[in-house]
């Protein structure tokens, strides 16, 4: 598929963001890049993904809006990592057509989801 178009890079906003880099390193295992005391770069296999964005004091986490989706290839051992980095999960993994997936909530709020195809 052409990049044009396509999601090319998401930010997660939130309040610290040393305990936003040890959360997702240690529920991801993701690599940061620090840009500044507020913010660091989510970095992939070729590029950066993403980014972690501190929160300007008085502005708050948005909740209800975009939903950021992690796929997993165990998706069992992603669920313990992300309960034992502090995360919450918001709903427990359930199955839908083609995978099954859960979604948790960071420790600043933000809820993301994490998905695994089903075996074909």
């Amino acid at each position: 598929m052409p990049r044009h178009h396509r999601i090319d890079y998401l930010e997660i906003a939130v309040t610290d963001l040393t305990k936003a880099k040890e959360f997702y390193a240690a529920a991801f295992d993701w690599a940061f890049t620090d840009y500044g005391p507020g913010y660091s770069g989510i970095q992939g296999d070729e590029r950066e993904q993403g980014g972690l964005a501190l929160l300007e004091e008085g502005k708050s986490i948005v909740t209800g809006g975009l939903l950021a989706v992690i796929y997993s290839e165990e998706l069992d051992d992603t669920l313990a990592a992300v309960k034992s980095a502090g995360g919450a999960i918001s709903t427990p993994p359930f199955d839908f057509p083609g995978g099954r997936r859960f979604h948790f909530k960071d420790p600043f709020g933000n809820e993301l989801a994490v998905w695994k195809q089903n075996a074909e």
